[in-house]
C-alpha cells in the first residue's frame, strides 16, 4: 500500500513526513513518496491508497488528476471535489446557519472582468450600479475588512474605515471576487489545527506577527469547549481532514473568521519545534489510519444533512464510489 504526498515550495514538513510514515507504516506494509504525475490517462489507477494534497488550489492539472484518482479508488485529502466547489462566502453562510458566531458579511460584485464581458453592454444587465458603499458599511460596521470570497494567505485583505478607504481597496482588487466583513476588535486570537474534522489542538495566534505561540493556559474552559466545538462543526460540514481554523474571540465569543484552509502551513519555523512535532505525528496517523481503513464516505461534505435539507422524494442516495484499490 502507498502513500502519495502532493506539494509544492515546502522545506521541512515533506521529508519529515515522508520518513516517518515510512517508518510507522512498515509493519503494516505501507509505503510513503512523492506523487508522481506526467498526464493521467482514462480510468488509469493512480497507484495510490492515499494521497495528501497540499498543492492542487494552485496547479489545475493536479487537481484534475486528483479527482481521477477519486474516480478510481483513491483516498484523497482533502476531498479534490468538494474543494473545488468551496468558496469562503458559502462557508461563512453555512456555518452561520449550523449555530457558529460568524461576523456580518456581504458578497460583493467584482471589480474586473474578462475581456469578452463588456462593461458597457448587456453582459452585466442583472448588475445594479452605483453600489451603495454607506449602506453596506452601515451593514457590517465600521471599520470593516475587505477580503477575497476565495483564496488565502493573508492576500488582498484591507481594513477600510469609511466609504471613501473603501471605494479605493475595492478599485485596485480586479479581478478577484471580494466580500466586505464586520472587523472583530478581537481580545484573544486562535488559530486551530485540524485533522480527520474531530480531532482539534487551538493555538494561541498573533495575527499581527503572523506567529504560532505555545501558551496551553490562553483560552478559559468554556471558551476553549466551543472553539473545538465550533471547529469540529465546521470540518465535519464541509468535509475536511486537514485544516486550520481561525478564530477571533471578542467578548469571550469565538467568531469563525477564517476556515479555508485546506493546505494549511506547516513548516517548522513558522508553526514552531513543538507544534511541527504535533503536526507530524497526527497527520503520520491519520494516513496511516485511512490507508488500513478506506471508508470514502469520511470524506464525504455532510452540510445539507447537518442542515436538514432533504433529498427529493424516491431519492435513495448516490451510488458508492468503487473499492479503494491496494
Amino acid at each position: 500500500m502507498k502513500v502519495g504526498l502532493l506539494c509544492g515550495r515546502e522545506y521541512s514538513f515533506p521529508p519529515a513526513f515522508l520518513d516517518r510514515v515510512n517508518t510507522l507504516g512498515r509493519e503494516h506494509g505501507i509505503t510513503a513518496e512523492f506523487v508522481t504525475l506526467t498526464g493521467t490517462k482514462m480510468g488509469e489507477a493512480s497507484g495510490y491508497r492515499v494521497i495528501v494534497d497540499r498543492i492542487s488550489h494552485e496547479v489545475e492539472y493536479y487537481r484534475g488528476a486528483l479527482k481521477h484518482a477519486v474516480l478510481q479508488g483513491t483516498y484523497v485529502i482533502n476531498n479534490p471535489f468538494w474543494w473545488t466547489a468551496d468558496d469562503k462566502y458559502f462557508n461563512y453562510c453555512v456555518m452561520s446557519r449550523l449555530g457558529c458566531a460568524i461576523p456580518k458579511t456581504v458578497l460583493l460584485p467584482q471589480k474586473g472582468y474578462p475581456k469578452d464581458i463588456d462593461l458597457t453592454s448587456e453582459s452585466l444587465r442583472n448588475l445594479q450600479y452605483p453600489i451603495d458603499w454607506d449602506d453596506l458599511l452601515d451593514y457590517v460596521g465600521r471599520p470593516a475588512i475587505l477580503k477575497p470570497y476565495s483564496g488565502g494567505g493573508w492576500k488582498h485583505v484591507y481594513k477600510v474605515r469609511n466609504a471613501q478607504e473603501l471605494i479605493e481597496a475595492y478599485d485596485g482588487t480586479a479581478p478577484y471576487c471580494m466580500t466586505l466583513q464586520e472587523f472583530i476588535d478581537f481580545d484573544g486570537y486562535v488559530r486551530c489545527f485540524t485533522f480527520g474534522k474531530t480531532d482539534i489542538t487551538p493555538v494561541r495566534y498573533d495575527p499581527h506577527e503572523r506567529r504560532y505561540l505555545i501558551d496551553r493556559g490562553y483560552l478559559t474552559p468554556d471558551v476553549g469547549a466551543r472553539i473545538v466545538r465550533d471547529a469540529q462543526t465546521i470540518n465535519q460540514a464541509l468535509g475536511y481532514e486537514m485544516n486550520t481554523i481561525e478564530f477571533a474571540v471578542r467578548d469571550s465569543v469565538p467568531y469563525a473568521i477564517d476556515y479555508l484552509n485546506p493546505a494549511p502551513d506547516f513548516e517548522r519555523d513558522r508553526i514552531t519545534d513543538f507544534y511541527f512535532a504535533h503536526v507530524l505525528e497526527k497527520m503520520s496517523d491519520l494516513v496511516i489510519d485511512r490507508a488500513l481503513n478506506p471508508d470514502p464516505t469520511r470524506s464525504w461534505p455532510r452540510w445539507e444533512e447537518m442542515l436538514g435539507i432533504g433529498a427529493p422524494a424516491g431519492f435513495t442516495g448516490a451510488p458508492r464510489p468503487p473499492a479503494i484499490r491496494t
